[in-house]
């Protein structure tokens, strides 16, 4: 499967390349930069715009084979200084420096030392965030910042290359993208008006759901012609290392499966699996409780509408349940449920535990046992079915 890059990459690329072009009055067509995971995204350059007083270039996104609703936008970069160039009439066609390479060291950027300013703003596209919790504080655009700090290290390196130790303004826009938002969950986590810049490693891993099925499905073979009869499953990375610091368990004999709980479980079936395991976070095993089995945000959420009716059940105060209802994670809503007591939190958590185990129960249909474990980083251990312990360890 084809790697991508994210929006943040494009716009940390963008506007390395903008800065470059503005400062030097050369055409750059294509740019490298070094993204966070260490990978080198050579980036072509479109759409060069330049006033004198400053440089807009494109990035065209594309997500790999990741069925990405940001492939195919354009992520632009505007770069503008004080300071700066003065009566520059246009930027010359010559190609600029073709080796240009990100290779500056991170603490040279960070100590502040002969820098310029880089103030980052969202333009055209670029959503703003409306309510607390999120990576940005409420106001910002929705740049987070990971993508900030690689677009300041971008342009930092250019302005020491060109000793500019003045102010430079970058706005990212993205035209379209208030439309491609309508697609994402951006309007109901409270970003207004256009997607957000994200990312962290800078890379996009293509989650192709057949090629990822495919994988599953193939591991579980794998494994169940081999002896074994039953089998760890995990949604992801935190599930796993999960439990290897809790119970010593390899963290490579758990299956990975992504979001597909529901056809995994299927497979297990299909395979004559005896018992199984399911062990992960709470942001993704809480939607096993009211019956979502697969867990992607593009399928279904109801996290919070699903803490709020256990939360009737245990007897959480209106104010409490609001409170759940309006919060933006799942870590969030169980700290609400934590002020009410931690008889409060084994009570909603029980109540959980009891639904997941019925659904897990309901699409096997009893053909395999199975059991659950349920935590979080900020509350470890949030509950368990009665054999899930003995099993874990058996296994």
């Amino acid at each position: 499967m084809r790697e991508g890059f994210t929006t943040g990459s494009c716009a940390a690329a963008a506007a390395k390349a903008a800065a470059y072009m503005l400062f030097s009055g050369r055409k750059k067509e294509s740019i490298d930069i070094t993204v966070p995971r260490g990978d080198v995204f050579h980036a072509e350059i479109v759409d060069v715009m330049s006033t004198g007083e400053c440089v807009r270039c494109a990035v065209v996104k594309d997500g790999g084979d990741d069925p990405d609703v940001t492939s195919g936008c354009r992520i632009y970069a505007e770069v503008r200084a004080e300071d700066g160039p003065e009566d520059r009439e246009g930027i010359d066609e010559r190609e600029g420096n073709g080796d240009l390479h990100n290779t500056t060291d991170r603490r040279e950027v960070d100590s502040g030392l002969h820098n310029a300013t880089v103030v980052i703003h969202g333009g055209e596209g670029i959503g703003r965030v409306t309510k607390p919790g999120l990576d940005q504080p409420v106001g910002e655009a929705a740049i987070n910042h990971v993508p900030r700090e690689m677009i300041e290290q971008g342009v930092q390196e250019i302005c020491r290359i060109f000793d500019h130790t003045g102010r430079v303004d970058v706005t990212i826009s993205v035209p379209g993208g208030e439309e491609i938002a309508r697609k994402t969950f951006n309007p109901r986590l409270g970003i207004e008006g256009g997607i957000s810049i994200i990312g962290t490693s800078g890379v996009v891993e293509p989650m192709s759901r057949k090629a990822v099925m495919d994988t599953i499905y193939l591991e579980l073979k794998q494994r169940r012609e081999t002896g074994n009869r039953g089998a760890v499953l995990s949604p992801g990375n935190y599930g796993r290392e999960f439990l290897r610091r809790e119970y010593g368990y390899d963290i490579d004999d758990a299956v990975k499966i992504a979001n597909f709980a529901g056809a995994s479980l299927d497979m297990c079936v299909e395979l004559g699996y005896e018992e199984i395991l399911l062990a992960g976070h709470i942001g993704k095993m809480v939607k096993l409780a009211a019956g979502i089995m697969n867990t992607h945000s593009h399928e279904a959420d109801g996290r919070m509408e699903t803490i709020a009716a256990a939360g009737i059940r245990a007897g959480l105060s209106r104010e409490c349940l609001i409170k759940i209802l309006d919060a933006l994670s799942t870590t969030e809503a169980l700290g609400y449920v934590a002020e009410e007591g931690r008889e409060a939190l084994e009570k909603v958590m029980s109540t959980i535990m009891e639904r997941i185990r019925y659904y897990l129960d309901f699409r096997t249909k009893g053909q395999i046992r199975t059991e659950c474990m349920v935590y979080c980083d900020e509350f470890g251990m949030l509950g368990e079915t009665a054999g899930a312990k003995e099993l874990i360890g058996r296994l």
